[in-house]
Protein backbone atom coordinates (compact mmCIF):
# COMPACT_ATOMS: atom_id res chain seq x y z
CA UNK A 1 0.00 0.00 0.00
CA UNK A 2 1.42 3.82 -1.26
CA UNK A 3 2.35 6.45 1.69
CA UNK A 4 0.36 9.28 1.71
CA UNK A 5 2.27 12.22 -0.22
CA UNK A 6 1.37 15.61 1.16
CA UNK A 7 2.54 17.09 -2.07
CA UNK A 8 -0.50 15.63 -3.54
CA UNK A 9 -2.62 16.48 -0.85
CA UNK A 10 -1.38 19.82 -1.36
CA UNK A 11 -1.91 19.83 -4.61
CA UNK A 12 -5.59 19.00 -4.66
CA UNK A 13 -6.13 21.55 -2.07
CA UNK A 14 -4.78 24.17 -3.97
CA UNK A 15 -6.53 22.83 -7.59
CA UNK A 16 -9.82 22.88 -5.73
CA UNK A 17 -9.03 26.00 -4.10
CA UNK A 18 -8.37 28.11 -7.49
CA UNK A 19 -11.00 26.31 -9.34
CA UNK A 20 -13.62 27.13 -6.45
CA UNK A 21 -12.60 30.86 -6.10
CA UNK A 22 -12.89 31.27 -10.04
CA UNK A 23 -16.01 29.12 -9.83
CA UNK A 24 -16.93 31.34 -6.98
CA UNK A 25 -16.70 34.66 -9.01
CA UNK A 26 -18.66 33.51 -11.86
CA UNK A 27 -20.98 31.96 -10.14
CA UNK A 28 -21.48 35.44 -8.27
CA UNK A 29 -21.61 37.55 -11.30
CA UNK A 30 -24.63 35.31 -12.44
CA UNK A 31 -26.57 35.32 -9.34
CA UNK A 32 -26.25 34.53 -6.02
CA UNK A 33 -23.60 31.91 -4.68
CA UNK A 34 -24.29 29.26 -2.72
CA UNK A 35 -24.43 29.32 0.98
CA UNK A 36 -21.47 27.48 2.82
CA UNK A 37 -23.07 24.84 5.05
CA UNK A 38 -22.92 24.83 8.89
CA UNK A 39 -22.90 21.21 9.02
CA UNK A 40 -19.40 21.15 7.01
CA UNK A 41 -17.12 22.03 9.78
CA UNK A 42 -18.88 19.79 11.76
CA UNK A 43 -18.99 16.92 9.56
CA UNK A 44 -15.20 16.87 8.74
CA UNK A 45 -14.68 17.19 12.88
CA UNK A 46 -16.52 14.28 13.38
CA UNK A 47 -14.11 12.30 11.05
CA UNK A 48 -11.16 13.76 12.56
CA UNK A 49 -12.14 12.48 15.86
CA UNK A 50 -13.23 9.20 14.74
CA UNK A 51 -9.81 8.67 12.44
CA UNK A 52 -7.61 10.24 15.89
CA UNK A 53 -9.63 7.69 18.26
CA UNK A 54 -8.83 4.74 15.78
CA UNK A 55 -5.02 5.95 15.47
CA UNK A 56 -4.76 6.03 19.42
CA UNK A 57 -6.61 3.16 19.67
CA UNK A 58 -4.70 1.15 17.13
CA UNK A 59 -1.48 2.34 19.28
CA UNK A 60 -2.31 1.34 22.28
CA UNK A 61 -3.07 -2.20 21.02
CA UNK A 62 -0.05 -2.56 18.73
CA UNK A 63 1.94 -1.30 21.94
CA UNK A 64 0.66 -4.21 24.12
CA UNK A 65 1.17 -6.53 22.01
CA UNK A 66 4.82 -5.93 21.07
CA UNK A 67 5.27 -5.78 24.58
CA UNK A 68 3.72 -9.08 24.73
CA UNK A 69 1.42 -8.37 27.73
CA UNK A 70 -1.16 -11.28 27.93
CA UNK A 71 -4.13 -9.08 28.34
CA UNK A 72 -3.20 -7.70 24.77
CA UNK A 73 -5.86 -8.16 21.74
CA UNK A 74 -4.25 -8.54 18.81
CA UNK A 75 -4.82 -6.56 15.97
CA UNK A 76 -6.27 -7.95 12.94
CA UNK A 77 -3.99 -6.78 9.58
CA UNK A 78 -6.82 -6.88 7.61
CA UNK A 79 -8.80 -4.08 10.10
CA UNK A 80 -5.51 -2.13 9.88
CA UNK A 81 -5.06 -2.30 6.86
CA UNK A 82 -8.82 -1.27 6.24
CA UNK A 83 -8.53 2.14 8.50
CA UNK A 84 -5.40 2.85 6.85
CA UNK A 85 -7.41 2.98 3.54
CA UNK A 86 -10.57 4.99 4.90
CA UNK A 87 -7.45 7.47 6.14
CA UNK A 88 -5.88 7.72 2.86
CA UNK A 89 -9.72 8.00 1.24
CA UNK A 90 -11.11 10.48 4.03
CA UNK A 91 -7.89 12.54 3.56
CA UNK A 92 -7.85 12.88 -0.48
CA UNK A 93 -11.68 14.20 0.66
CA UNK A 94 -11.00 16.47 2.76
CA UNK A 95 -8.20 18.30 0.61
CA UNK A 96 -10.44 18.31 -2.04
CA UNK A 97 -13.46 19.79 0.13
CA UNK A 98 -11.07 22.30 2.54
CA UNK A 99 -9.61 23.17 -1.23
CA UNK A 100 -12.91 24.27 -2.24
CA UNK A 101 -14.25 25.63 1.27
CA UNK A 102 -10.76 27.49 1.29
CA UNK A 103 -11.26 29.32 -2.12
CA UNK A 104 -15.01 30.17 -1.53
CA UNK A 105 -13.74 31.21 1.52
CA UNK A 106 -10.84 33.69 -0.12
CA UNK A 107 -13.63 34.48 -2.70
CA UNK A 108 -15.94 35.90 0.34
CA UNK A 109 -13.40 37.97 1.95
CA UNK A 110 -14.10 40.39 -0.38
CA UNK A 111 -16.77 41.39 0.83
CA UNK A 112 -16.89 41.15 4.55
CA UNK A 113 -18.95 44.23 5.43
CA UNK A 114 -22.11 42.12 4.52
CA UNK A 115 -22.95 39.85 7.80
CA UNK A 116 -24.13 37.40 6.17
CA UNK A 117 -21.26 36.62 3.91
CA UNK A 118 -18.72 37.16 6.75
CA UNK A 119 -20.59 34.37 8.69
CA UNK A 120 -20.11 32.09 5.49
CA UNK A 121 -16.47 33.06 5.52
CA UNK A 122 -16.01 31.98 8.90
CA UNK A 123 -17.89 28.52 7.87
CA UNK A 124 -15.67 28.23 5.07
CA UNK A 125 -12.37 28.77 7.22
CA UNK A 126 -13.88 26.01 10.17
CA UNK A 127 -14.49 23.54 7.40
CA UNK A 128 -10.60 24.27 5.99
CA UNK A 129 -9.28 23.92 9.51
CA UNK A 130 -11.21 20.91 10.17
CA UNK A 131 -9.89 19.42 7.03
CA UNK A 132 -6.38 19.93 7.99
CA UNK A 133 -7.17 18.05 11.29
CA UNK A 134 -8.51 15.28 9.10
CA UNK A 135 -5.30 15.47 7.19
CA UNK A 136 -3.40 15.23 10.08
CA UNK A 137 -5.21 12.12 11.60
CA UNK A 138 -5.39 10.62 8.44
CA UNK A 139 -1.57 10.75 8.20
CA UNK A 140 -0.73 9.88 12.38
CA UNK A 141 -3.16 6.41 11.44
CA UNK A 142 -1.01 5.96 8.51
CA UNK A 143 2.02 6.54 10.42
CA UNK A 144 0.61 3.99 13.50
CA UNK A 145 -0.37 1.23 10.86
CA UNK A 146 3.21 0.93 9.40
CA UNK A 147 5.00 -1.85 9.66
CA UNK A 148 8.52 -1.62 10.51
CA UNK A 149 11.06 -2.15 8.18
CA UNK A 150 13.25 -5.13 8.34
CA UNK A 151 16.96 -4.02 8.76
CA UNK A 152 18.47 -7.03 8.01
CA UNK A 153 17.07 -9.06 4.94
CA UNK A 154 18.14 -12.93 5.60
CA UNK A 155 16.20 -13.55 2.63
CA UNK A 156 18.58 -15.35 0.14
CA UNK A 157 18.77 -13.70 -2.69
CA UNK A 158 17.81 -10.57 -1.79
CA UNK A 159 18.72 -7.47 -3.35
CA UNK A 160 19.15 -4.44 -1.36
CA UNK A 161 16.70 -1.51 -1.36
CA UNK A 162 18.15 1.83 -3.05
Amino acid sequence: MRQLRIRVLAGVFVVAGILSWAGARLWNSLGTLPSVPVAAPIVLALIAVVLAATALSLRARLKAQRERRPEAKGVDPLMAARAVVFGQASALVAALVAGMYGGVGVFLLESLEIPARRDQAIYAGFSVLAGIGVIAAAIYLERVCKLPEDEDDDTPGAAPVA
